[in-house]
């Protein structure tokens, strides 16, 4: 079994080294293509979230990395086809595994998550040289709950980022999906003071996604991230509406 594994396509965009450390998700968001990607059954992805590795797994691929790789220095995202804090992890603490294991072999480690303070738990172990994330699609309840019934609400998600800022450790935030772009457009004016860079895609896997101006979304992001000076990545789905070939950093030097 891979554990630590280079990523391909679409999920480059977010990180080139990850682990999946759970198979299916509890959050339940309904715009989720996790179970189409791993060939789950889509009921089995939501209800029935176990661990897809042991902590020997983790140790042992980490070991066998740095052999292969003694000079790594990308981050490892936990995770990409699922939360690693998500309600299983509660139980299981995996994840606070996983990120001293992989700190003990001297790998970086990028947490992307939608589970607000539940996540603050492991901030004693993360470090300047790690990452915190969260994805931010509504801003307010109603509309969380709707599309994402199981995750933290925004302003949950978005008091972990001010805290791992506070904390010194560097912040991003994943508008993708963007679900209402007015929404998209407020999240981005409350969260930049707390927040390092932001990654912007769209909305794929969902009807909901052909109901939006891509091209005037994107435009507008642009201006908004440069008037704030924010660095910013726009992932390849959004960039070609503006006649762009692939993905592209903005202006602002990009994070280190």
């Amino acid at each position: 079994m891979r554990v630590i594994y280079e990523t391909k396509g679409r999920a480059k965009e977010f990180n080139e080294l990850a682990i999946n450390l759970f198979t299916g998700c509890g959050h339940r968001c309904i715009y989720c293509y996790g179970a189409e990607v791993t060939h789950t059954d889509r009921d089995s992805f939501e209800y029935r979230p176990r661990s897809r590795v042991m902590p020997a797994d983790i140790q042992r691929s980490a070991i066998e990395w740095k052999r292969l790789h003694p000079n790594e220095n990308r981050p490892i995202l936990l995770c990409f086809v699922t939360d690693p804090y998500q309600p299983i992890e509660g139980e299981s603490r995996l994840t606070r595994t996983a990120i001293d294991t992989l700190h003990s072999y001297g790998l970086r480690v990028t947490i992307l998550t939608k589970a607000g303070e539940q996540s603050t738990r492991d901030f004693d172990l993360l470090t300047p040289r790690d990452e915190y994330a969260t994805t931010l699609t509504c801003d307010n309840t109603i509309d969380s709950h709707k599309w994402e019934p199981n995750a933290a609400l925004p302003r949950d998600r978005i008091a972990a980022l001010s805290k791992a800022h506070g904390l010194g450790i560097p912040t991003w935030v994943s508008f993708e999906p963007v679900i209402y772009p007015d929404q998209t457009y407020a999240l981005l004016d409350i969260t930049h003071p707390v927040v390092g860079h932001y990654k912007v895609g769209t909305m794929n896997y969902h009807s909901h996604g052909r109901t939006i101006n891509w091209k005037y979304f994107a435009e507008m992001m642009i201006y908004k991230l440069e008037m704030l000076k924010k660095p910013y990545y726009i992932k390849k789905d959004l960039a070609r509406y503006i006649g762009k070939p692939e993905g592209f950093w903005g202006k602002q030097e990009m994070p280190k």
